[in-house]
């Protein structure tokens, strides 16, 4: 096959689930970053319970680290060898696959030793050596598409995973530059993306932000997430991302974006309720 078109599973194999056609909806989901393990532990158990009586599979989310703060002196996370110990913990504790950023390279063997998924951070879905680090370890790699990047460019993306032996590939929508400090998310890009084979993930939290929006902080406007994550599952996608905390306005990252823990069950009946009436068409 040339070697500018990629091939992949589909449906993915992620962790213990089948992510892509004709499989139930990937729910990506969790806090921002690692903050305690009680916390962390906490988010997680919640989602369980929420996800057990619904048609969807969940993989927990948490960043040991946010390399790319908008400024220095902000609060980047517990590190990569306490937060690895906090989501192993977590899957020993509640069974669930779990899935984390990594940055570098050198990353990937360590964290592919506790997270069924590795997930490429959107300013380094291009990065070369980071993707063929994390195809190697055999895990299961979710990249997330550059804010800068074209839907039909993540082709090569998927090859250069698909080169270095992953074929369990995910590729993730989160909204593409529009001026300054503002995201837009192209619903176009989605069964662009779609036909390039790999399964589609649409992250509606990242989605709404507003980088360097408060000045020295990324800021968002969560009151958009539902709206586009009802937009994304009815023009057709395989998974939905969404970073939830107890409380966001305390989060040291990414609070402006995420939905309150508390609402985030009824805020899932109702995405549920589009992706059952266009099931048939998407």
């Amino acid at each position: 096959m040339p070697a500018d078109q990629p091939t992949t599973h589909n449906p993915a194999r992620v962790g213990p689930y089948q992510c892509g056609r004709g499989q139930p909806l990937l729910l990506i989901a969790g806090p921002c970053v690692i903050e305690t393990e009680e916390l962390t532990l906490h988010i997680a158990q919640r989602l369980k319970e929420i996800v057990s009586s619904r048609p969807v599979n969940l993989v927990f989310k948490a960043s040991f680290d946010k390399a790319n703060r908008t400024s220095g002196g902000a609060f980047r996370g517990s590190g990569i060898e306490r937060g690895l110990q906090i989501l192993a913990k977590v899957k020993q504790t509640t069974g669930l696959p779990v899935t984390t950023d990594i940055h570098e390279s050198t990353q990937a063997a360590s964290a592919a030793e506790v997270c069924d998924v590795l997930q490429i951070p959107a300013f380094l879905a291009r990065q070369t050596d980071l993707l063929v680090a994390a195809a190697q370890t055999g895990r299961t790699v979710n990249v997330k598409k550059g804010q800068f990047m074209a839907p039909w460019d993540m082709k090569h993306v998927v090859t250069k995973l698909n080169s270095a032996g992953c074929d369990n590939v995910l590729l993730c929508e989160r909204g593409t530059f529009f001026g300054y400090g503002t995201l837009v998310s192209d619903m176009r890009s989605l069964p662009i993306m779609r036909k390039l084979g790999p399964p589609v993930i649409f992250d509606a939290t990242h989605s709404v932000q507003e980088p360097g929006g408060l000045g020295s902080a990324t800021g968002g406007n969560r009151a958009m997430v539902e709206p586009l994550a009802r937009a994304a599952v009815a023009v057709g996608v395989d998974g939905l991302f969404f970073e939830t905390h107890p409380n966001p306005d305390q989060s040291p990252s990414d609070g402006p974006n995420m939905i309150p823990l508390d609402d985030f069950a009824a805020l899932l009946d109702r995405v549920l309720k589009v992706r059952a009436a266009v099931e048939d068409f998407t």
